[in-house]
């Protein structure tokens, strides 16, 4: 018989509680900068104990990966052959606001996943994109159901990357509303006249500290702002990796100096988008224009602030953090008066879901710049919001 008191209280889904609370500390803090530490403290345990179920922070990391997709998939699998397209979203829906906290991890932190970790975890949301893509097909004729799945899935999946307060009812409800829209659009119809967005010209580094800049936001992008190192940022700038100290003290300097440079180029974009326009609709339409362009233009930019923002000083991070919210305002503030009908949260959830729209149709056209996937992403992203 076991006497020992903290054996006897020790709940039996220990390791789902862990799983649990990692994702949501991943989720919030990133990859890199969570420590199993602060896991431990989430799930009320000692770190020790947090080892005796996982070795190492990666292959609790890789768990939780797993398990996110695991949630989605079986939401759809458990869904009889037919089901309809409603319910299949609907189902995805589900899963997604049930497991907000922690389901941002796909995103943008699989990219720290090893390459068969990384296969697995495709195969198996490509099994979801594949469900919805068929549902798609069986009921509506659009011209590329694959990328309005993959769009559909981009605006439920917006709901892990914000903290906007609806009931969970609501919330799927909004949600699955949105990604039907995007679902059974016809890009060649949603949006009449296309908008063209006159981008600010991109930055020429004409200086050092520009070039290094430039050289740097590449790296990050692909291999994340942890695994690039001084040495390599200098290689591909023909430096010494001791004189990039003159021009940025540290990595972080550099970091920093990226999502400046991203915040100004988003907001000098809208305002140039948006321009002499006074009609809600038509200021809806040119601010989905101007980020559809801001966001081909500048994907690895773009990638790096969104990503890597969460390992930033605090101090540096709260003035970008209250220019993204402005962003936010800006959208919400013209939503709302070309749908009246809307409250602010359920604006605000439409908001983010065209911004979903955004990274996985383009992550689905591969980033590949044309006029056409700009309007068909531009269109996409006007059926989420429902203008």
């Amino acid at each position: 018989m076991n006497t020992d008191p903290i054996a006897a209280t020790r709940p039996r889904n220990r390791r789902q509680l862990i799983v649990e609370a990692a994702g949501r500390v991943f989720s919030k803090r990133g990859y890199h900068a969570a420590s199993m530490e602060e896991i431990a403290t989430d799930v009320g345990i000692s770190a020790a104990a947090l080892y005796r179920h996982f070795p190492n922070k990666y292959a609790l990391f890789a768990e939780c990966a797993h398990v996110n997709a695991d949630q989605l998939l079986a939401a759809v699998d458990e869904l009889p052959p037919g089901a309809g397209l409603e319910r299949v979203l609907g189902g995805v829906a589900r899963a997604a606001v049930a497991h907000r906290a922690s389901g941002g991890l796909y995103r943008w932190e699989a990219r720290y996943l090893v390459r068969e970790d990384r296969r697995l975890l495709g195969v198996k949301l490509g099994r979801v994109v594949g469900r919805v893509t068929e549902a798609v097909r069986e009921e509506y004729a659009v011209p590329d159901p694959e990328l309005h799945a993959a769009a559909a899935l981009g605006a439920i999946g917006s709901i892990t990357m914000h903290h906007v307060s609806l009931t969970q009812r609501r919330l799927e409800e909004v949600l699955v509303a949105s990604a039907l829209r995007v679902c059974t659009s016809d890009p060649a119809r949603t949006v009449e006249g296309p908008r063209r967005t006159e981008l600010p010209v991109r930055p020429v580094p004409r200086t050092r500290r520009a070039e290094i800049l430039a050289a740097a936001i590449p790296l990050f992008a692909r291999d994340g702002f942890v695994k690039v190192t001084n040495g390599q940022i200098a290689e591909a700038v023909g430096l010494a990796p001791s004189a990039l100290y003159r021009h940025y003290p540290t990595k972080v300097d550099i970091l920093v100096a990226a999502c400046l440079q991203a915040a100004a180029l988003l907001s000098q974009t809208v305002d140039q988008g948006l321009g002499e326009v006074t009609d809600p609709h038509d200021a809806v339409l040119s601010l989905a224009a101007a980020y559809v362009a801001y966001s081909f233009e500048h994907t690895e930019l773009t990638s790096v602030a969104e990503a890597e923002i969460r390992g930033l000083p605090a101090d540096v991070q709260q003035p970008l953090i209250l220019a993204q919210r402005e962003h936010v305002d800006l959208w919400e503030q013209q939503l709302r008066a070309a749908r009246p009908e809307l409250d602010p949260r359920q604006a605000r959830v439409l908001v983010h879901a065209g911004f979903g729209v955004v990274v996985e149709a383009g992550r689905r056209l591969h980033w590949q710049d044309s006029v056409e996937h700009r309007d068909t992403v531009t269109a996409l992203v006007v059926a989420a919001l429902g203008v």
